[in-house]
């Protein structure tokens, strides 16, 4: 089982998009995620071809798959609410964020919801999938938009396994997304109750949820169940726990995919620790 778990954890591209990829396989990291660009902002960047056809070819000869996390700046609901300069620029900085992940090979780039305070429920959904459309119309590469579930603060959207599938079936073109579970927002929400972990799984089946699930963000909590609050902690050291972390991976949804640690580094810098926890408890799960 271990083998076919990818776990690994989100690396700096200081040096590059090679670099990184030599960074995460260095820790003992079988996948990884990086900023394509500056992550506090919408500017477009020129793609630099060198640096991301050497990620593509380690990574290729490595077997070790990754993806991309969209700037925070991104609010794909708000639509043109805030002005249509605004929304072109999400637009543009998606594409943006696509070209460089395709170039280095990676699965996808994961883009939050976002939220809207509205009186029109309704119409940040409008907004997610018209921003949605625009983005993917005309785009051939094999690299996806992963949309990621939310913890649930106010005004805040896809956060239910039945939100995100809905938005997918509604856009445009659907087999040019995908998803990207993350544990603690899951947990946060109170989407996903540990105990009831197989009732989950198998909703989520009956949905088609996991059927398009490209990766996963593998966070603990700092924060109860339910609490919508948005707070990783490292593996081991949260409200969920190593061992549930370790029984839901251990699914068969979850065979191949990144899964990616956004915790804080251990003593020595790295994530080794809590990969190697995680990998040990998969182990005894055979």
């Amino acid at each position: 089982m271990t083998a076919n778990r990818m776990i690994g954890c989100h690396v700096s591209t200081r040096g590059g998009f090679g670099r990184a990829a030599r960074r995460a396989w260095d820790m003992g990291a079988k996948s990884f995620q990086y900023f394509p660009k500056n992550p506090r902002s919408l500017s477009i960047k020129e793609l630099d071809a060198s640096a991301a056809t050497d990620c593509f070819r380690f990574c290729r000869e490595k077997g070790m798959p990754s993806i991309a996390h969209t700037p925070y700046p991104v609010n794909i609901a708000i639509g043109e609410t805030r002005g249509r300069e605004l929304y072109e620029a999400t637009v543009a900085s998606l594409k943006n964020d696509l070209i460089i992940a395709e170039a280095c090979g990676s699965v996808g780039i994961v883009v939050h919801f976002g939220h809207l305070k509205s009186s029109d429920p309704l119409q940040g959904y409008k907004n997610i999938i018209q921003c949605l459309n625009e983005t993917l119309g005309g785009w051939q590469g094999k690299t996806k938009i992963l949309l990621e579930n939310q913890a649930g603060q106010p005004g805040a959207m896809g956060i239910t396994l039945e939100e995100l599938v809905y938005v997918r079936n509604l856009a445009e073109e659907p087999e040019k997304i995908a998803f990207c579970l993350d544990t603690c927002h899951a947990f946060a929400s109170g989407t996903w109750i540990p105990e009831e972990t197989d009732r989950w799984m198998e909703r989520g089946r009956e949905l088609g949820y996991w059927q398009n699930l490209a990766a996963v963000h593998m966070n603990d909590s700092k924060y109860p169940s339910g609490s919508g609050k948005d707070r990783h902690a490292r593996i081991g050291e949260g409200r969920i726990g190593a061992d549930r972390l370790a029984e839901l991976i251990s699914n068969p949804e979850f065979e191949g995919l990144p899964i990616v640690l956004e915790t804080d580094p251990g003593p020595d810098g790295t994530h080794g620790d809590e990969m190697e926890l995680l990998y040990r408890l998969l182990e005894g799960k055979r």
